[in-house]
């Protein structure tokens, strides 16, 4: 049950190519033979080129041509094989561009596909909870006169039968039921073995009953009664813990706000979400949701972002910042431009990925799949050779049975079918469909209540296997834009003077080091009063401008060299910066050396605790950055990266070589980036880990993508798929371990002395208990973090 460590990933996406994807919602499927059966039937299409079902999350996700086949034909084939089928997304969507984008209305009709999915499942617990109280109902009378009251009084065995009907026929509809469905296809599921388990002792039952003489007096109403109720007990709790494992999705899809203030004509009026439109400018008041993603225009709040990048301190929102939809503002009035609508907003893009998640199987899965849909014929193979070697072994008198009702003279035909019935039962393959889906299901779901998404299945094994992480710098490790860091004055002058002067000069540039200075001024508090009266920049070098009646030289130290301007009282500084990764510049105001400023691109909040948890699970950490040497190893001294482990003055088209050339090292790799000159290097890993900051191209070359844009989240997201993969392979083991142990077991049942003719009843309770073990262990992965 190995995990392969690398595995080939797919390439990215080419718009030209004529496949689409579409998800189907499906209904009727009671195991994982079911999802197996829609599956194969699936590809049988002209045109499918990859289908695939999840029998937990009860979905299909169809990769097609659609010149050679369409929805509607995935429908009629899914109804043909039993079970119904609807498209995901609402086709009204399209039908009202001039309304409304079709964006606008997916997110809302994911609301509303939620809510409904929600209440089907509720009614559908409520109608099992109804059946499951009329099968203990009736079942506990059934086990009492069994017991107790054997041959005690007459009619005894019609009453038993009177009681035992009901559960047959209406609480086991559901599985005699799927049996049918399933005999007119030519196949089996595990609802087949349950029905003829059953059916088998109910019908040798009603025999006993009124024919004594044909096949003795034993019957075998509780055994019926209890195997039905029983399972049924385990189909109402998986029913409803599956519901559980979904429960991500469900959040996400209310965080959603319903209506936005929007200033239409001069006018405030209130909207609903779909009609808001990018470009339009929202207000937002304090404690109402930000109902669309945009950029502040006018005032400054603290917003509450954990309910998508899972960070509890509220963050600081001033004019030209970004605002993500469905967060909360906290107290101050805000006034936004909507930039993403729809589909394109964060937490659309966030429900997708979750969803496509969800659906799509991990390699391991697939395996399982594999092995549960050849196991229901087996097991009718070996009830078949089981009933048949227990009749012969008893009627050549071979062996002799333990005794009980097992010691009468029918031994034979009744030893045969009872064992035959708990083999029948007992083998159900419920729990190893369940095994790994559930496990996936709550994981995804947990990993974006954390603000972390994981494409699949797939990236979960992938992940887990990992032994080195290449990290890119600039926006991975640090904020990925220059911040004023040092402001050194000399010749006695103030340091806010001197920051001020320097400020002003730079209003004029647009130059990325000037609007850093600029944006320091700003952030320390200081009024900058006027645009320079004249300015000239120097390209490379710095610039020259005058401001409040000073002449103000900002630059190089080659730059003030050429005029002739004595900086040798802050060489020692620059040098220090410099060594540090910083940008120095000198500052000379009306001709003599004033201070320094020093601007970098400064590590981010969370990268040095990130990078020494990632250190402490045994991973190597590498850096690369096209920067100089100089810079990359005064960044990786200050995040704590070992010297040779960092890749410097790397173009942006050798990234991809540099993973390649680590994994030629028998390294499984995992890369970290932001940017669109990343994506190759994403691809080409083991593992691509995008940051949530950066490009939309990057985050689709991923298999992971940190909304938080923060390394730390990278940390748990290694620790979060090692837990789910350490979780299916726990269930596995249960699920294997559990018909490895009990299939022998009831083969061999009439031998055993404790199980006698209850075999098939310790056969049912055990197969229940086998799927709510599995689904209860999936979710224990929602206290992770905890």
């Amino acid at each position: 049950m190995g995990i392969e460590a690398s595995q080939t990933k797919e390439p990215l996406h080419d718009p030209s190519q004529k496949e689409h994807q579409t998800t189907l919602t499906l209904e009727g499927m009671t195991c994982v033979t079911c999802a197996m059966r829609i599956e194969k039937g699936l590809k049988k299409l002209p045109g499918v080129t990859e289908a695939s079902v999840n029998f937990a999350a009860e979905q299909a996700a169809v990769t097609y041509d659609p010149g050679q086949t369409g929805v509607e034909q995935m429908v009629q084939k899914i109804e043909v094989l039993g079970y119904t089928a609807a498209l995901l997304s609402s086709p009204f969507a399209q039908a009202q561009p001039d309304i409304w984008s079709p964006g606008d209305a997916d997110v809302l009709e994911s609301v509303k596909r939620e809510d409904e999915q929600w209440q089907r499942r509720q009614a559908a617990i409520r109608r099992k909870l109804v059946l499951l109280i009329l099968g203990v109902v009736l079942t506990v009378p059934v086990v009492i006169l069994s017991m107790f009251f054997m041959n005690r009084f007459l009619g005894e065995n019609l009453l038993l039968l009177a009681l035992t009907t009901p559960v047959w026929a209406v609480v086991g509809w559901e599985f005699h039921r799927e049996a049918i469905n399933r005999a007119r296809h030519s196949s089996a599921n595990m609802d087949t073995l349950i029905s003829v388990g059953a059916t088998a002792a109910y019908g040798m039952s009603i025999i006993a009953t009124f024919f004594p003489h044909l096949v003795g007096a034993t019957t075998f109403y509780d055994t019926t009664a209890l195997i039905i109720t029983l399972i049924f007990i385990g189909r109402f709790l998986e029913t409803r813990a599956t519901g559980q494992t979904n429960e991500a999705i469900r959040k996400l899809v209310g965080l959603q706000p319903r209506t936005a203030h929007v200033l239409r004509g001069g006018k405030e009026v209130e909207l609903p979400i779909e009609q808001v439109r990018m470009g339009d400018e929202v207000i937002v008041r304090p404690g109402e949701k930000i109902p669309v993603d945009g950029v502040v225009l006018a005032g400054s709040s603290s917003v509450d972002e954990s309910m998508i990048t899972g960070e509890s301190i509220p963050v600081e929102k001033r004019e030209g910042e970004t605002l993500i939809g469905a967060t909360i503002n906290q107290r101050g009035l805000l006034s936004l431009r909507a930039t993403n609508v729809g589909t394109d907003s964060v937490l659309a893009t966030i429900i997708r990925l979750v969803e496509q998640a969800q659906i799509t199987k991990a390699p391991i899965e697939r395996l399982t799949d594999r092995i549960a849909s050849l196991f229901v014929p087996v097991v009718l193979l070996i009830a078949l050779f089981t009933f048949s070697g227990w009749f012969i072994m008893g009627t050549l008198d071979l062996v002799h049975p333990t005794g009980g009702a097992m010691g009468e003279a029918s031994t034979p035909w009744i030893v045969a079918l009872v064992a035959a019935v708990t083999v029948l039962v007992v083998a159900c393959p419920c729990a190893l469909g369940l095994a790994t889906p559930t496990a996936i299901m709550v994981g995804t779901g947990k990993g974006a209540e954390q603000g972390i998404l994981i494409k699949g299945g797939e990236s979960l094994e992938r992940i887990q296997a990992v032994r080195a992480i290449l990290l890119d710098k600039t926006g991975t490790i640090t904020k990925g834009k220059p911040e004023l860091t040092d402001v050194i004055p000399v010749a006695g002058k103030e340091g806010d003077e001197l920051l001020r002067l320097a400020a002003e000069a730079e209003q004029g540039s647009e130059h990325p080091l000037a609007a850093a200075i600029v944006e320091g001024a700003k952030k320390r508090g200081l009024i900058l009063n006027q645009l320079p009266d004249h300015l000239t920049a120097f390209a490379g070098r710095g610039l020259e401008a005058t401001v409040e009646g000073h002449v103000v030289l900002i630059g190089t130290r080659r730059f003030l060299g050429e005029r002739t301007i004595d900086f040798t009282a802050v060489q020692e500084y620059l040098e220090a910066l410099e060594v540090q990764g910083k940008t120095a510049m000198v500052v000379a105001i009306d001709g003599t050396v004033a201070g320094v400023v020093a601007v970098a691109d400064t590590v981010k909040v969370g990268s040095v605790e990130a990078i020494r948890q990632l250190h402490a699970q045994g991973l190597q950490v590498w850096m690369i950055t096209g920067d100089n040497q100089r810079t990359a190893q005064a960044i990786a001294r200050q995040v704590g990266i070992p010297a040779e482990r960092v890749l410097s003055e790397v173009l942006p088209e050798d990234k991809a070589h540099q993973v390649k050339s680590l994994q030629e090292g028998e390294l499984v790799v995992a890369f970290a980036g932001d940017g669109i000159n990343d994506a190759p290097a994403l691809v080409q890993a083991d593992v691509g880990i995008a940051m949530g900051t950066g490009t939309d191209i990057a985050m689709e070359a991923s298999d992971i993508t940190l909304v938080k844009g923060n390394l730390k989240s990278m940390a748990t997201a290694l620790a979060l798929s090692r837990a789910t993969l350490r979780t299916i392979k726990q269930n596995l083991f249960w699920a294997f371990g559990y018909n490895t142990l009990l299939i022998p077991t009831a083969i061999l049942s009439p031998l055993i002395p404790f199980l006698k003719e209850q075999a098939p009843i310790f056969a049912a309770a055990a197969m229940a208990l086998s799927s709510v073990t599995v689904v209860s262990n999936s979710l224990r992965l929602r206290r992770f973090g905890r």
